[in-house]
């Protein structure tokens, strides 16, 4: 016995009100210059891909609009919508997700050597597990929220987990240019805003972030391209 299916075809598409795009046929970037924003900013300057920004205000709780959650549903940033997506308009959360589409809409950021291709993934897993959470939770407790605690257990564990990951990733770059050898890829796209945003926190004395040479030199190699200059300014 056989059983045939077929897709079913994408909802009608309606661009949300409070965004309407200027230039319906390019990309359609929803973010905000912040670390987890900045990501696909950067990888559309890098990718030389058409792209018109609506700057989602987090704010002012632009990313709990009910037309926002039409295209991301967890009111998140970033999200994008590519017109030209497989049958029609696809919208995309999920920064990982995106990094993977724009780099194989784009053809670039990613290495063709397959190998190098899953450590790239690996690596970008690595951030959205772990870099992402952990150093967000850091920023929270330290800039944000040390008059709402009793004690200082949550600070101090994150203190120790941000270091923890700052050693991982200075092992990893001891010898290497970027994450994945030579090549510039998504998983340092995804991983470096995290690590150059310590600084909007203030918080790298309190992290001896020096102590990291590789991860020190890593992130100015980053800042230095043209294209993540024009994309971290991205929804600013």
């Amino acid at each position: 016995m056989t059983t045939s299916t077929t897709s079913k075809p994408p909802d009608p598409f309606r661009w949300p009100a409070p965004w309407a795009p200027k230039h319906p046929d390019r990309i359609q970037l929803y973010s905000m210059a912040t670390p987890n924003g900045q990501k696909v900013g950067v990888a559309l300057e890098e990718l030389g891909l058409p792209y018109e920004l609506h700057r989602i205000d987090i704010t002012k709780g632009d990313q709990h609009d009910e037309e926002y959650l039409r295209i991301n549903p967890n009111g998140k940033i970033p999200s994008i919508v590519d017109p030209h997506g497989p049958a029609g308009p696809l919208p995309l959360m999920e920064s990982a997700v995106i990094l993977n589409y724009l780099a194989r809409k784009g053809g670039g950021l990613l290495p063709d050597d397959e190998r190098l291709y899953w450590e790239t993934q690996q690596w970008l897993s690595f951030q959205i597990a772990s870099v992402g959470p952990m150093f967000g939770q850091f920023g929270h407790f330290f800039a944000f929220a040390r008059d709402k605690t009793s004690d200082t257990y949550a600070l101090e564990r994150y203190t120790a987990e941000v270091r923890r990951l700052l050693g991982v990733l200075d092992r990893r770059l001891s010898g290497r240019t970027f994450l994945v050898g030579e090549q510039f890829t998504i998983a340092d796209v995804a991983t470096f805003p995290w690590i150059a945003g310590l600084s909007f926190y203030k918080a790298q004395d309190h992290l001896g972030y020096a102590e990291f040479a590789h991860v020190v030199a890593f992130v100015e190699r980053c800042l230095a391209r043209p294209a993540v200059q024009r994309g971290m300014k991205v929804g600013a």
